[in-house]
């Protein structure tokens, strides 16, 4: 406990960042249960309907109300992302670590698939993926992770190298250590945290990847409240009725503002060379 508090004294930007970052989780886990009304449900009566007392962020062309939906929204989009964010780490980290610890031909094949992946413009890409497939969630999940895995594989590899030319590498090899162990026992934890700070970084991208693509029509598809999608309703009445994109607006800038934060801040405290320069000068 004592640990804990120094921390938080110490990281006090980071914890108040983290403890955003909970809240917004326990929104996403709670939405049906925090939502003042049913965010699927219509009324044509209330349509178009600014924001008042009754209906805080005001209700869309069905009368649907706005609060609601951009709350279940969080659900949609922050679990698509994190799956996603999950799906392209554990892909990506793994290609990268056989490619980097075994070279030869596995090297050359993961490596020229990356080529081949990154030699497309990632977005473009995505879009030709999620058409083919069709317009949904999970297909635009996939479709992104497809060309987004190659970022991971690639730093994975560049870290592996680096690390296999120390000193205890060779050691460990020379004294008979399997490779399962080197590679969970000295590669592993040298490399993690680069990587799990570009994770961290990169939930914020993928919530405005997503959204891109449920924006465009290749996501999230009617009448799921996400807020991709729910800004691509909203714009054929941006002059009159506002509200439809400004809050769902608002919702993907604060939650990805966020995570980019957690990960600056993260890479800050995770970055030992930065902190033996700080006690060198001290």
């Amino acid at each position: 406990m004592k640990n804990i508090t120094e921390f938080i004294k110490k990281h006090k930007l980071f914890s108040a960042l983290i403890i955003l970052a909970i809240i917004i989780v326990l929104v996403a886990i709670f939405a049906p249960y925090i939502v003042p009304y049913n965010p699927y449900k219509g009324d044509l009566k209330n349509a178009f309907q600014a924001p008042n007392g009754e209906h805080l962020f005001g209700t869309d062309k069905l009368g649907r109300d706005v609060l609601s939906r951009v709350i279940y929204g969080t659900r949609v989009s922050l679990s698509a992302s994190l799956i996603l964010v999950a799906l392209i780490f554990f892909i990506g980290t793994a290609a990268g670590i056989l490619a980097g610890y075994f070279g030869g031909i596995v090297n050359t094949v993961i490596m020229r698939i990356s080529d081949m992946m990154i030699s497309f413009p990632g977005m473009v890409l995505a879009i030709a993926m999620a058409g083919i497939m069709g317009a949904s969630i999970k297909n635009a999940v996939i479709a992104i992770m497809i060309v987004s895995w190659t970022k991971y594989a690639r730093l994975a590899r560049s870290l592996v190298l680096k690390i296999c030319e120390e000193d205890y590498i060779h050691a460990a090899r020379v004294t008979g250590c399997k490779t399962i162990h080197i590679i969970t026992r000295y590669l592993l934890p040298n490399i993690l945290p680069t990587l799990v700070i570009t994770a961290t970084t990169d939930i914020g991208t993928m919530i405005l990847e997503l959204a891109g693509l449920s924006f465009l029509g290749f996501g999230a598809q009617a009448p799921a409240a996400e807020w991709g999608l729910m800004l691509n309703e909203g714009r054929a009445y941006l002059l009159n009725c506002p509200w439809l994109m400004v809050f769902p607006g608002l919702a993907i800038c604060i939650v990805v503002i966020i995570f980019n934060l957690i990960g600056d801040n993260l890479r800050d405290i995770l970055d030992v060379r930065q902190e033996t320069s700080e006690s060198k000068a001290s």
